[in-house]
């Protein structure tokens, strides 16, 4: 359900021509982060929106997509986030 509603909230923030989801969850059953629910994901997401912004500039834009999300949902996010001009040059 999760990796669903990640899915939708870029997709609908971002168009991206790249959007990838990984859920990483099961391999850390246990941790204090998945005992409350929240999960571990990671996301490579290729999107205009991410063009002249720097690496922080990006997650923040992530973040703030996600929003309530990243409250409870998700307890840790990788991001690769990229402009299509990075992808073009082959760093996905």
């Amino acid at each position: 359900m999760t990796t669903e509603s990640i899915r939708t909230l870029l997709n609908d923030a971002f168009s991206p021509s790249v959007l990838e989801i990984i859920d990483n969850s099961a391999a850390h059953a246990g941790h204090a982060g998945a005992r409350s629910g929240g999960g571990h994901y990671h996301v490579t997401i290729v999107a205009d929106a991410f063009e002249g912004k720097s690496s922080v500039q990006r997650h923040q834009l992530v973040y703030k997509a996600l929003g309530d999300l990243m409250k409870q949902e998700i307890h840790a996010l990788g991001i690769n986030a990229l402009s299509p001009s990075e992808e073009s040059k082959g760093n996905l």
